[in-house]
């Protein structure tokens, strides 16, 4: 059973959840995004290096706290390593008052049917028996969408919420990723049947699963509002996917009930170079007015 009081928390929290989950394809450009060229590592191990100390110094810092975080979202290398001395997990719940995700997808198919599915994942089983045993509430899936093609999108949901049967069996909570990509040029359609094949999987669920939802943040205000409303539905976050942290959150602030899982928002600003009254500074004003956004609704 996943643990009550994180329950409440991400059921009744003001906050958002931070997205701290880039894995092997994305971490280079985190890291140059953060200041951090290739030229700093020379293989994968010295990259996680990095790449772990940038999460770190977002986590142990002042403005990094449950009373507007109220989630985070981890790499599994993530979750298997410490901050400041204590399992990634266990300071996350313990020291900040957030509660800890792991992102479990292993990347994507070929793209068919206009859908990116989600590549096969090795070892699900021990992963989130392990996940469970570290103090991980819930995980994070994401399969990608690029045209309105009612067959792909109609297999894109299927394969999420038949994962999502599989993390609630371990008694942890999915968070759905069926990413929207932003440049598609049929979005708000591809949007419409998403939100409908959705909520037919949703209608389906027996009483006792919960799911989470991350979604793009659609063109129509408040189309997810049926998701989010739905008895099932734990809470509805949305990516930022590409947009500015300003367009994100202003797009946000325009869905009642949605809160955010920005990833790249999120970092945007900080750097590897600034001192730590610089950094916290500029992390605090980012938190700020993503919080914001999040509870303007």
């Amino acid at each position: 059973m996943p643990n009550a009081e994180q329950k409440q928390k991400i059921a009744a929290g003001q906050g958002f959840i931070a997205a701290l989950d880039q894995s092997g394809g994305s971490t280079p450009k985190a890291l140059r995004l953060y200041g951090v060229s290739e030229e700093r590592y020379a293989n994968d191990d010295e990259m996680f290096d990095l790449i772990h100390e940038m999460r770190s110094r977002i986590a142990t810092s002042p403005a990094f706290t449950g009373d507007k975080v109220i989630g985070a979202i981890l790499f599994e290398k993530t979750m298997d390593r410490d901050i400041a001395g204590k399992p990634s997990a266990q300071f996350l719940w313990e020291d900040r008052g957030v509660v800890p995700f792991l992102k479990i997808d292993k990347g994507l198919e070929e793209e068919a049917n206009g859908v990116q599915l989600m590549k096969p994942i090795p070892g699900l089983s021990e992963l989130l028996t392990r996940a469970a045993d570290k103090g991980i509430f819930g995980t994070k899936e994401r399969s990608v969408i690029h045209a309105a093609n009612p067959e792909g999108i109609a297999a894109n949901v299927a394969q999420q919420f038949e994962l999502g049967a599989q993390v609630v069996e371990h008694g942890l909570v999915p968070i759905l990723e069926p990413e929207i990509n932003i440049n598609a040029p049929d979005k708000a359609e591809a949007e419409a049947l998403l939100r409908d094949e959705i909520l037919k999987r949703l209608d389906a669920l027996p009483g006792t699963s919960d799911v989470m939802l991350k979604l793009t943040l659609p063109e129509e205000s408040n189309l997810y509002k049926p998701l989010i409303d739905h008895p099932r539905v734990l809470k509805v976050v949305a990516l930022s996917g590409g947009y500015s942290r300003e367009e994100a959150n202003t797009r946000l602030a325009q869905n009642t009930g949605m809160v955010a899982s920005f990833s790249r928002a999120l970092t945007e600003g900080l750097s590897d170079d600034q001192s730590d009254s610089e950094f916290n500074e500029t992390l605090g004003s980012a938190i700020g007015s993503i919080h914001a956004a999040s509870v303007a609704g």
